[in-house]
């Protein structure tokens, strides 16, 4: 360690002996993450209540009316095909972004050649871009090869608007594998393709993890594009069905509720059990070597 880090490393200890020593700094850090949690956690809370009350006393403080049809109700209009179109699409779409950021993400940090730089930045660049005004451009598109109303245009849509971040966020993370993990790999006769996904793969685990929920939350949520790309019913993602209960004079606040806590369910059961490896991938991700 040099006299710099380890001066760096005295300061942090000193910091955190001190705060420790500090009943009231300690007691104001604690009710500050309380109140942030709370900020965070109450809509949460008030929608999975809010979803077994009745339309009459949905927003009452004192009446509560405990119900299941606003459960029967959304899957009733069939809101579980519109979870299941978005879970198909969001996994499919997940996989592809996912192989095409590790491939893409170990050239831009392991190889070099020409205009590396000015590739990565147009990369990166994609990301900057409203995504309305890609709506235009990629209906016209899709209409001219029969790929509106369909599994495929909605996937392809998807790994591209998702692309992006995922190798800036693959790149950062593969800066923190040493190289010399690669070097070994070659002298012992591997090859390209037994390097990234033998070798590297499994090292980059955490930071694949943290891409790949990036990207499920993403397409999960995403609108916009499901809007303009889908108009058959049978194939409505998630937030097309639950936008249906927003009529023009009234609106089902109830069956609002029940598929606003359906939809985060599939997310939890998915991503929650990875929540290690997802800290992890963020963490380091986001420092440079």
């Amino acid at each position: 360690m040099s006299q710099a880090q380890l001066t760096v490393a005295g300061d942090a200890i000193g910091a955190d002996v001190t705060i420790r020593r500090n009943p009231l700094a300690v007691a104001l850090i604690l009710a500050v993450t309380f109140v942030a949690w709370a900020f965070f956690i109450f809509p949460a809370v008030w929608i999975f209540i809010g979803s077994f009350k009745t339309n009459e006393t949905m927003f009452s403080a004192t009446v509560f009316t405990f119900t299941l049809e606003n459960y029967a109700t959304i899957f009733r209009v069939g809101f579980g095909r519109f979870i299941f179109n978005s879970l198909f699409i969001c996994l499919v779409a997940v996989v592809i972004s996912t192989f095409v950021s590790v491939v893409a993400s170990y050239v831009f940090s392991r190889k070099r050649f020409r205009a590396k730089r000015l590739l990565f930045g147009s990369v990166i660049l994609g990301q900057l871009f409203p995504w309305i005004i890609l709506v235009t451009p990629l209906f016209i598109m899709f209409a001219r090869i029969g790929l509106l109303n369909s599994y495929v245009g909605m996937i392809f849509a998807y790994v591209a608007i998702s692309l992006p971040f995922s190798v800036y966020l693959m790149v950062g993370y593969l800066e923190t594998v040493p190289r010399e993990l690669d070097e070994a790999a070659v002298m012992d006769g591997c090859s390209q393709f037994q390097i990234i996904w033998t070798i590297i793969f499994p090292v980059m685990l955490p930071g694949i993890v943290a891409t790949a929920t990036y990207a499920f939350l993403l397409m999960w949520t995403e609108f916009l594009f499901a809007l303009a790309f889908l108009t058959r019913t049978s194939l409505k993602t998630m937030p097309l069905g639950l936008a249906q209960f927003f009529g023009e004079q009234t609106v089902d606040w109830g069956a609002i509720m029940a598929a606003s806590a359906v939809t985060t369910l599939p997310a939890l059961l998915l991503f929650l059990p990875l929540q290690t490896k997802l800290s992890a991938g963020l963490t380091a991700g986001s420092v440079k070597g």
